[in-house]
């Protein structure tokens, strides 16, 4: 009785451990990471296929519908990203098919390149 206690105890503990998001962010497979001026995460940025929802010239924010991004892990999904340039902003439009390069700079999804689907 006393070694099911004992296990009882011990596979509770190492539950309440695994469900800490600060043990879970130690972790977590660091083996994609790269250094900090490589985009965020290891592998050669590339350009990513995406639609334009929403473009923000004032605040330099761009909406977009996206595939996934390769270089960085990351599935497709829609998110707002800061244009790195706002001038950036000028080369599309709302509806727009583009393809996009993006990097993590300081932890902002950053857009550095957009350039139009024929």
């Amino acid at each position: 009785m006393k070694l099911r206690l004992v296990l009882s105890a011990t596979a509770l503990a190492f539950t309440a451990i695994a469900a800490n998001p600060v043990f879970a962010q130690m972790n977590m497979d660091h083996s994609k990471m790269g250094m900090a001026g490589m985009a965020g995460m290891a592998g050669m940025p590339s350009m990513t296929d995406g639609e334009v929802r929403k473009i923000d010239k004032d605040a330099g924010k761009i909406t977009i519908k996206h595939g996934e991004i390769k270089h960085m892990d990351m599935p497709g999904m829609t998110m707002v990203f800061v244009a790195k340039d706002k001038a950036l902003l000028d080369k599309t439009s709302v509806g727009a098919k583009i393809q996009f390069m993006v990097t993590n700079e300081n932890g902002q999804m950053t857009v550095t390149d957009i350039q139009p689907v024929k």
